[in-house]
């Protein structure tokens, strides 16, 4: 028997990359001719070495396409045959954890403990206060099942594309009232459920927060899922969180929740500061008796948890008719900076600077949460 390069390029030529749905050859990731080493002497085998390009070090499909390329050589090249097959790649490889984003100077987490208490409402209005105070503001959703930023930002048609960035393909954020923005809801149906496992959620995750171009940013402002789950374990594995910020109404069912949230993040193997609270839905003013307050959920039950937990209270946001509408509408209340909401968040984006400058001086950086093995 003798072997061919171009026998070795026929048999690749029938394996089929699930990211392209055509064969290695039509997709034009051989690398290079393949080189083929006769045996030395009677006994030893013929000597195969491949090297197949990838887009990237992360691509889902790498080893399943190495074996069946693997397989194909054995086939149609004979069982006994060594293959040795590299891998390259068209972008660069993902930075280690500890060097993402190095851009970026604070990160904050907005959490709470229990959804429905307005978490997302708080994060799209800080990130829009933050910008609108001179600053440089990256928010990205991280509700992975229930995305809400691209509705409330009103570019729910936006779809983001790759920028070529230091031999990296990286996904470019869409940018909206002055705040960089990702979101899956840019890539998936807003009219069909993500079922994906824990596993699957996760990685698009990672490739939100390392495979897009963020650049520089003073403030990166996270939307976090409620509760505790697989997406903030991802999130504290890969990020340094400089601190959290727990949202909740005043009601005790929701304080219950965000005990919770407080202490996932102060945790010891966790350790992230609670840079304050915010109570949500604080009272309710209707839109014709502006002085009046109702307390519909409860009064100040945030402010004395903060209190009992000696954390800051950041600010109490009414429960208005025109933040449910500016959200509906894809515009924010922190646009509209004459009205009691919009100064509200202003006030609160002015509260989170102070902490986070504080908490920056008198604290060492966070780290990241390693894995256990």
């Amino acid at each position: 028997m003798v072997l061919y390069p171009k026998m070795i390029i026929d048999a690749l030529a029938t394996v089929t990359y699930a990211g392209t749905k055509k064969s290695l050859i039509d997709s034009e990731m051989l690398a290079d001719t393949p080189a083929v080493s006769a045996p030395q002497t009677d006994g030893e085998p013929w000597q195969v070495k491949v090297v197949l390009l990838f887009p990237r070090d992360t691509d889902p499909f790498l080893k399943s396409t190495v074996k069946a390329a693997e397989a194909a050589i054995h086939y149609h090249c004979g069982k006994d045959v060594v293959v040795n097959i590299e891998t390259e790649f068209k972008s660069k490889p993902r930075p280690e954890v500890e060097k993402l984003l190095p851009g970026v100077k604070n990160i904050i987490a907005v959490s709470s403990g229990k959804g429905g208490v307005g978490k997302s409402t708080v994060a799209a209005n800080l990130a829009i206060a933050l910008a609108r105070l001179g600053y440089s503001v990256g928010l990205l959703d991280t509700d992975i099942f229930g995305p809400s930023v691209p509705k409330m930002f009103n570019v729910e048609d936006a779809r983001p594309y790759a920028v070529k960035v230091d031999g990296r393909d990286l996904i470019e954020p869409i940018e909206q009232y002055g705040v960089k923005l990702l979101s899956i809801g840019f890539f998936v149906s807003p009219t069909t459920a993500t079922l994906w496992r824990g596993g699957m959620a996760t990685s698009a995750l990672k490739q939100l927060i390392a495979d897009a171009d963020w650049g520089e940013l003073d403030y990166f402002i996270l939307d976090t899922p409620p509760g505790t789950s697989d997406i903030h374990l991802t999130l504290l594995q890969t990020l340094a969180i400089t601190g959290a910020i727990i949202v909740s109404t005043p009601q005790q069912v929701a304080l219950a929740d965000a005990r919770k949230g407080i202490d996932m993040y102060r945790n010891e193997k966790v350790n992230v500061p609670i840079l304050g609270l915010v109570e949500n839905m604080a009272w309710f003013t209707p839109a014709e008796l502006p002085e009046n307050r109702y307390y519909i959920f409860g009064r100040e039950g945030c402010k004395r948890l903060a209190e009992e937990m000696q954390l800051p209270l950041l600010a109490q946001i009414p429960l208005v008719q025109g933040i449910c509408d500016s959200g509906d509408e894809g515009q924010p209340v922190a646009t509209k900076v004459d009205t009691m909401t919009g100064q509200a968040f202003l006030n609160l984006a002015q509260a989170v600077v102070t902490v986070v400058n504080r908490r920056n001086k008198e604290m060492p950086k966070t780290k990241i949460v390693k894995t256990e093995k």
